[in-house]
């Protein structure tokens, strides 16, 4: 058992580690469910923080929404046994407050939560004066602009300890996961607060768990922190999100199976390479750009056409034309269309803005 006075300092070098893995089921179900999930997590020596959720915000009513503040007392008896500091989710005043009373070492905003200002604002006024680490995961939809709100309100609440948590995008179409990893606004986030703790959530990424291992390699790959996922002594019969759970010794499986990055290397020879080829990407871009300059200039002209015709800027079998091509095109120069679509979306976009200058002048 770890004297309470130390879990402060156990916690502080867990968040500082690199990398950082946190898990534990997606719902705290029972007290004995709980403490032998955190006796399991503590085996497989890979996990640094446990997590569970106490009040679970569903879509619909009528689905299991948490054990409620009783939960916390299990959390509170499974982190004294095995000395795992304790982490929850909380989205309103209240359940900072029964966190807190219970001694929750971390706490988390969700991404229901994340989406609203108003919430996240009761949530960071209750955080006024407390010294404790929270974790903000990205909003249900993709806008980063939330989700660096919420972090400027919990900083200005006064936390000094802020880390963030990728877990996807509810997106339109999106069948491969149940929520969207878009990295790009993962990979944005991180570039806009550098040195700040952040890590991918792959099972609510996934939302199934045979791909688990695939999206938190991704994610490693590109220089997260650690990871979170969900673990269930028995997960197919969990009471929420059974599909994307995965029993403590697969976690530790998993965790074994990833392999680590280093984001840098004490090489003048790697160095120097690298250098070289980065200036040619340089001067590649630099010309793409210079391309793209040249393609708007004739964009305008053929504004111009229109104009003095009368004509729509939106020519849609011209389009289907251009497209259809660069897919033909792409295939032989080893681009994948998905990457097609999105540039020529960008480019025609871009062209379009051209023209309707051209167009309204």
């Amino acid at each position: 058992m770890v004297a309470s006075k130390s879990m402060k300092e156990i916690t502080q070098a867990a968040w500082a580690k690199r990398p950082l893995i946190i898990s534990g089921p997606c719902s705290a179900e029972t007290e004995v469910q709980v403490i032998q999930t955190a006796v399991q997590l503590q085996e497989t020596g890979k996990v640094d923080i446990m997590r569970a959720g106490i009040w679970k915000p569903r879509t619909r009513p009528g689905s299991f929404e948490g054990i409620g503040t009783k939960g916390l007392a299990w959390l509170q008896k499974a982190r004294d046994i095995t000395g795992i500091p304790v982490a929850v989710e909380v989205a309103t005043a209240k359940q900072v407050e029964d966190a807190l009373h219970f001694d929750v070492d971390v706490l988390w905003i969700g991404a229901r939560t994340t989406v609203n200002p108003f919430s996240v604002q009761d949530v960071a006024d209750a955080l006024r004066g407390v010294d404790v680490p929270v974790l903000i995961k990205n909003p249900i939809n993709p806008d980063l602009e939330l989700w660096i709100g919420a972090v400027e309100r919990v900083s200005k609440a006064g936390i000094k300890q802020i880390g963030l948590i990728h877990r996807g995008f509810s997106s339109y179409g999106n069948t491969e996961y149940r929520n969207a990893p878009m990295w790009h606004l993962a990979i944005e986030m991180k570039r806009r607060h550098p040195g700040m703790l952040f890590i991918n959530d792959p099972s609510h990424i996934c939302g199934r768990r045979d791909i688990l291992q695939e999206v938190a390699q991704t994610a490693i790959d590109l220089d997260f922190d650690g990871l979170i996922i969900e673990s269930h002594i028995d997960p197919d019969k969990a009471w929420s999100d059974a599909k994307q759970q995965i029993t403590p010794a697969k976690l530790g499986e998993l965790v074994s199976s990833i392999r680590w990055r280093n984001e840098d290397v004490a090489s003048e020879e790697y160095h120097a390479a690298l250098e070289k080829l980065r200036q040619q990407i340089n001067q590649l871009d630099d010309e793409l750009m210079q391309i793209i300059s040249e393609r708007m200039k004739i964009s305008e002209k053929i504004g111009q056409y229109k104009k003095d015709n009368n004509i729509t800027i939106l020519q849609t079998n011209r389009w289907n034309a251009i497209l259809e091509r660069a897919f033909r095109k792409g295939d032989k120069l080893g681009l994948s269309q998905e990457f097609i679509t999105k540039y020529f979306d960008a480019v025609h976009m871009e062209s379009i803005n051209h023209q309707n200058k051209v167009m309204n002048s």
